[in-house]
């Protein structure tokens, strides 16, 4: 029991492309989806799942080493002692034993009972001190991914609630203007939060209610713009090649990270209509070529239509706002 809880709380704290340990994968799966088939899209249950899961993580690395201690210490009958009597110690004094020396520095009244179980103390008290600061550390860490998650869609958002809103927000009634630094922010933000996807798994289940916040949703927006972009605007009025190649290879980086964990759906998002961008004086490709852009993206964006079904949303389109 220590040897597992031990290794689970390292894997999932300390080893940074592990994702989560064994335990806390299972611990994240059953609580996600209890809570996905008892609440509806955008439901504010929803928003209980992140801290839920992490509570209940941490509340069971705490609660296994704690029993996994003391099963240790009841073991031998002399493995504890009481202090000022010879009186046998159950196992309820064993407990109490392990809990106080597990989390601070005992109080005296009870004390192990030979030279192994000194040192086995002692390691006890060293391992609470190592992974209670661990887990400490790592709650703080959360804590911050999650609101670096929040200002990547907050970025992205700002600029169009879905992709023709998007790349509308660039032209300036000659020519897409602007794009090239937005894009390349947004695309180091995306980077960052795929490593961050990487080292803290239970950043996904941190939900909000509010679409502007919403990372997945925010990275179907930006990769339906970038797809706008690239195929359905002549080349003559796209931004910079490099900067657009690399924001699609940061969103391909992010599905290849996300997708591996969470499940996925078997239809195929709307298509981004370029009618709307004709409309606001926008050129455009032909449907034909882009038709046939979409038909090699198909599988990626379905991909990304599966993330946003399992992140309980609806794909970004305008009748949303």
């Amino acid at each position: 029991m220590l040897g597992g809880t031990i290794t689970d709380l390292l894997w999932t704290t300390l080893w940074v492309e592990g994702g989560a340990g064994p335990l806390t994968d299972r611990l994240m799966g059953g609580i996600w989806s209890g809570l996905r088939r008892t609440a509806d899209r955008h439901s504010r249950r929803l928003t209980l799942a992140g801290p839920l899961i992490l509570v209940v993580s941490l509340s069971t690395w705490i609660a296994l080493l704690w029993f996994g201690w003391t099963l240790l210490f009841a073991s031998a009958a002399n493995a504890v002692i009481e202090v000022n009597g010879p009186t046998t110690v159950t196992w309820v004094e064993k407990f109490y034993f392990t809990g106080y020396s597990l989390f601070t520095l005992g109080n005296g009244g009870f004390a192990p009972g030979g030279g192994i179980w000194k040192i086995a103390t002692v390691l006890m008290t060293a391992s609470g001190m190592l992974f209670i600061t661990l887990i400490v550390t790592y709650v703080l860490s959360i804590l911050g991914v999650v609101t670096q998650k929040q200002q990547f869609a907050s970025n992205v958002s700002g600029l169009g609630t879905y992709s023709e809103a998007f790349v509308e927000a660039g032209w300036n009634g000659r020519e897409l203007d602007g794009f090239d630094l937005p894009i390349e922010t947004i695309t180091t933000e995306l980077n960052q939060l795929t490593v961050n996807h990487m080292a803290y798994p239970i950043l996904h289940y941190f939900y909000t209610q509010r679409r502007q916040y919403s990372a997945v949703v925010s990275v179907a927006i930006l990769d339906d713009s970038l797809t706008l972009l690239r195929f359905g605007v002549p080349q003559e009025h796209r931004p910079s090649s490099a900067i657009l190649k690399n924001a699609r290879s940061s969103v391909e980086n992010y599905l290849e990270m996300v997708s591996d964990t969470f499940a996925q759906s078997d239809g195929t998002p709307p298509e981004p209509d370029l009618n709307r961008l004709r409309e606001n004086g926008i050129p455009t490709t032909s449907e034909e070529d882009f038709t046939d852009a979409l038909e090699e993206l198909k599988m990626r964006r379905r991909k990304l239509h599966g993330l946003t079904d399992a992140d309980a949303r609806y794909w970004p389109r305008p009748e949303d706002e």
